[in-house]
């Protein structure tokens, strides 16, 4: 969420962000609705001082009048008081009311660009910033992972269809052993070699926590709630739960930066992606992920965001597979997101890049509606915290991208060097 007083004093600046984004017009409008909401607070604030001092000089008065033995005149002079205050707290509703919708529009307002992130009009305007590796070479025609894992006895997405719906997918035998595999291998990397701190959060998130990392109100189509009078929800992935560790607190700038990896299964309605990858395990209702998450200083959460997008790197850099880093334009940001970089993978089957992972810096977006505060020394004024997330990495394109790109001729896959002695295997037959 963005600072109030922020909008307040750079409304042209907002409205500039907003436009960069390909915000709707009704978005746009909104700053409109804000401004003339702020006017008529500051106008009922003045006014409600003026009654105030205008009651309490009339309440002087009352004593005033007692003491010279006019009560008739006290007494009228006390219902004038009486007036006042319920003209007051007529004042007062009006002001929460103006209030109330100056932030249900902040609420609903995306995060400003970092002046760094490219401008753009779609997605065909981001700017790709390195590549890894080349993409391997096939004497044969390659196959995609739907044809290479059913024909491996490892995947099986008619049944999970059966047992559940579609977009979700049973792995079995050496499958299910590759997505164990890469679960603790990206863990240990992350802990054992870059600092992170593993955790293990609830798979189960109320509103609050929705709420923090800008999942709710904008986007719940997106969710799967639960049927229960406590509102809770489905994770959608392990920035929400992780970032919300230390909602409503106020931290010690020396415990900063903060660094967390954390595996959970993710559950997404992906209400708005119908017609999207609706083969194989591509885009699924039910998937695997290990996250990243940072807490830092406001002043060093840019270093940071490189750094952790270097630190999703390592993992494919690993495995042996090519990718490619883009930043993201504005026009292809997410909602919170100040600045992202996307990771992207080399899928053989499709001839192209595809996402596996978003490097996010969230500056004080996050931070802001989760109350989520520092303290620098000398008893200082709390300060904002700087939140940052990634993927490192979604564990089933992962899995997607080994199959693809380490397959043989004669159907089997090679299980890269990295992973063997987790998998106590060097082929899937």
């Amino acid at each position: 969420m963005l600072d109030l007083n922020y909008v307040r004093e750079n409304l042209d600046k907002v409205r500039e962000a907003l436009e960069a984004r390909h915000a709707s017009e009704e978005t746009v409008a909104l700053l409109t609705s804000f401004a003339e909401a702020d006017k008529n607070r500051r106008a009922v604030i003045a006014e409600s001082d003026r009654l105030n001092s205008e009651r309490n000089k009339l309440s002087q008065q009352v004593g005033a009048l007692m003491k010279q033995g006019k009560p008739d005149e006290a007494l009228s002079v006390r219902t004038q008081v009486g007036e006042l205050k319920e003209r007051i707290a007529r004042v007062e509703t009006s002001r929460k009311e103006y209030e109330d919708r100056m932030q249900e529009i902040l609420v609903s307002l995306p995060n400003v660009p970092h002046e760094s992130v490219p401008r753009g009009e779609s997605e065909a305007d981001n700017v790709e910033i390195r590549r890894w590796g080349t993409p391997p070479q096939f004497n044969f025609a390659p196959k995609d992972h739907v044809d290479l894992g059913t024909a491996l006895g490892i995947l099986d997405l008619e049944r999970a269809a059966k047992i559940a719906a579609s977009r979700f997918a049973i792995l079995n035998g050496a499958g299910a052993r590759l997505e164990r595999t890469l679960i603790n291998f990206m863990l240990d990397v992350q802990t054992r070699e870059h600092g992170y701190n593993e955790t293990l959060p609830p798979f189960i998130v109320n509103r609050n926590a929705l709420f923090g990392t800008g999942q709710l109100p904008k986007f719940e189509t997106d969710l799967f709630k639960l049927e229960d009078p406590r509102e809770l929800y489905l994770v959608p992935t392990a920035e929400v739960p992780v970032t919300n560790y230390h909602r409503e607190e106020i931290l010690d700038a020396a415990q900063l930066p903060m660094r967390w990896a954390a595996y959970t299964p993710c559950f997404r309605s992906e209400a708005g992606s119908y017609g999207r990858d609706t083969r194989g395990v591509i885009r699924q209702h039910q998937f695997e992920k290990v996250e990243l998450v940072k807490y830092s200083l406001p002043e060093n959460s840019y270093a940071e965001l490189e750094s952790l997008t270097r630190d999703a790197e390592t993992i494919l850099q690993k495995l042996g597979l090519h990718y490619r880093v883009v930043a993201l334009s504005t026009a292809d940001l997410g909602f919170g997101s100040a600045k992202t970089y996307d990771i992207e993978v080399w899928l053989p089957s499709q001839n192209t890049f595809r996402e596996i992972s978003s490097c996010s810096n969230y500056e004080a977006f996050q931070a802001r509606r989760a109350q989520i505060r520092f303290r620098r020394a000398g008893g200082a004024k709390p300060e904002y915290v700087h939140t940052l997330n990634g993927s490192g990495l979604a564990i089933g394109r992962t899995w997607i991208a080994i199959l693809e790109n380490y397959q043989q001729e004669d159907g089997s896959v090679l299980i890269p060097e990295a992973l063997q002695p987790y998998m106590d295997l060097d082929r899937i037959t």
